[in-house]
């Protein structure tokens, strides 16, 4: 709730919104660009707060940290698309719209993720949060109908190995709902829940005594020898 009002904010709904936002946007795993920038750049015993400056870095690229905002400029482009050519918002519209964004060489953001093969439990949460609050808003709507209808597109696509929502498919239509319109901001948003993983691994890589992270590196012979033995199983 303090942070709320630090943001100029005053519900108790947009309280409970930042609660389940700083909490699912913590950490989930040290796999992920910002968290592992953090924990290489505090593995030179480097300041905390320069550890996390990386962190944030990484979060900045468009591929990690501004994928909420692709979602909901993808999600706005779909309801003006509908509104100009007098469409509603249902399953068959839906799956054409995702179809004429997929047959045009583009990608549906907010689908897919490196690691989970099942729906995004983040995402799940944020979902029952928005139909408990504004099961009514345009926005949410449209984001439902896509989960019940994109999946299925995805996997007859064939181009992805998880065709189900993650956490960034449905929080920018949150934060718009409450009236944080600001999309640059989300970025910070995301910065202040993921310190608070971070700085808890760091917390943890000190205590352990764990040692400077060196990433190995390849021989070009190396790369050759894996190829070749990759091209053998195939």
């Amino acid at each position: 709730a303090n942070f709320a009002r630090q943001l100029g904010f005053n519900s108790p709904d947009f309280d409970e919104l930042m609660r389940l936002y700083l909490t699912i946007h913590t950490d989930h795993e040290g796999g992920n660009a910002s968290a592992h920038t953090a924990h290489l750049v505090a593995s030179t015993l480097s300041d905390p707060y320069l550890a996390m400056a990386g962190g944030l870095a990484s979060l900045a690229g468009p591929l990690h940290g501004l994928a909420n905002q692709e979602v909901l400029r993808w999600v706005r482009n779909l309801k003006a698309t509908f509104d100009e050519r007098g469409l509603e918002v249902n399953h068959d519209t839906i799956r054409d719209f995702t179809w004429e964004t997929l047959n045009g060489g583009k990608v549906v953001p907010g689908f897919g993720h490196a690691v989970l093969r099942i729906t995004d439990p983040r995402y799940s949460c944020q979902r029952e949060f928005a139909l408990k609050h504004m099961s009514d808003d345009e926005l949410v709507k449209i984001v439902a109908t896509c989960y019940e209808v994109i999946p299925d597109v995805l996997a007859e696509h064939g181009k992805t190995k998880n065709p189900f929502p993650n956490v960034d498919a449905h929080s920018g239509v949150l934060l718009v709902h409450y009236g944080l319109t600001e999309e640059n901001f989300y970025t910070v948003l995301f910065g202040v829940s993921r310190t608070i993983g971070c700085m808890a691994q760091v917390f943890w890589d000190r205590a352990l005594g764990l040692p400077l992270e060196r990433p190995k590196s390849l021989t070009m012979e190396g790369l050759r020898e894996l190829a070749q033995a990759s091209a053998a199983k195939n």
